[in-house]
């Protein structure tokens, strides 16, 4: 009898060992990123345990594996960074963005301390509508230039602003330092010096901004800053989402987001739009399906051409709108 209820016990802990094996089989473990940047892998490339998210400390430039839950908390405090493929200059949006009608001329502007901005605007003379534009983390890079010509070509003024002193990043860790060293106060003055030399060279009538990632939270901050905006442009950037603190903006709004950033999620997108229309902001707010942050920058891996075409499209429409 003995024997035979050994038996039996000796069967369960059997199955019941191979359910946890099967169990924890299913869930695709990795080391912790600093023993696999030790082994070789690029901190870019660091690959987390099922269930957790891939950013970057802002302190260190190290990798850390992290609930999603904790994400937009941490870059929020402004522990952490989104972590993103280093940048190619093999691609950008020329392929897939039509031009306007308008041939455009550019030139480089010294125009805020060590800063030399981006001019794009359309040869034939006359007055245009002006608009801010402000890079990604990344810096004042061709990707931007580019799309500051293509902007222009549609009948405005564009000055694309460098809030880097010149340094452009090539990788995550560059991107990293530059923005742990940016300081906001200085940058939103850099930005009201660019919109008043729009305004004293050009005599816009209106003049709008537009930024992406670190531009696109840039953008917002413009808006908050600075009385003389017309249209304010955000491509998922960081957001504030106190009505009080947005109740100073006077004018419409068009929010580009993506449904899978973990940093800027949807929810954050809904309760900024809430709060936009409880101080009654005109606004238009979009997040795609399927895409993530930065999906409209041509030269990563989260690139979603068809996404990126429909958001320009909405952003041209946008400024024909309340810039003209």
């Amino acid at each position: 009898m003995k024997s035979f209820l050994f038996g039996i016990i000796a069967v369960s802990l059997l199955f019941f060992s191979s359910q946890i094996y099967n169990n924890a089989d299913a869930i695709a473990y990795f080391p912790p990123p600093l023993k696999q940047i030790q082994e070789g892998t690029e901190p870019s490339k660091v690959t987390c345990t099922e269930g957790l998210e891939l950013v970057l400390k802002l302190s260190n430039g190290q990798p850390a594996c992290i609930k999603p839950s904790s994400v937009e908390k941490l870059i929020q405090r402004g522990w952490a960074v989104h972590i993103l493929p280093d940048y190619t200059n093999e691609n950008n949006n020329s392929e897939i963005f039509e031009l306007g009608e308008f041939s455009v001329d550019t030139i480089s502007v010294e125009y805020f301390q060590n800063s030399k901005g981006y001019l794009a605007k359309p040869a034939a003379d006359g007055q245009y509508p002006a608009v801010i534009m402000i890079h990604e983390w990344w810096g004042l890079n061709d990707n931007v230039k580019d799309m500051a010509e293509k902007l222009a070509s549609h009948g405005y003024v564009v000055f694309a602003v460098d809030l880097y002193d010149g340094k452009v990043a090539t990788t995550s860790d560059e991107a990293r330092q530059l923005v742990g060293s940016f300081d906001k106060q200085n940058g939103i003055e850099n930005m009201n010096v660019a919109t008043q030399y729009i305004q004293e060279q050009y005599s816009p009538e209106k003049i709008g901004s537009i930024g992406w990632c670190f531009g696109g939270q840039q953008s917002l901050n413009l808006a908050l800053n600075n009385e003389d905006m017309d249209a304010t442009v955000i491509y998922y950037g960081r957001l504030v989402t106190e009505p009080q603190t947005l109740s100073s903006i006077d004018w419409p709004i068009l929010g580009i987001f993506a449904e899978l950033d973990q940093g800027i999620p949807p929810k954050q997108v809904n309760e900024f739009e809430s709060a936009l229309n409880e101080v009654g902001i005109t606004n238009d707010i979009h997040i795609y399906p399927g895409v993530d942050h930065a999906f409209a920058n041509p030269s990563g891996e989260r690139y979603a051409p068809e996404a990126s075409m429909d958001a320009w499209q909405k952003t041209i429409e946008f400024f024909e709108t309340n810039l003209r």
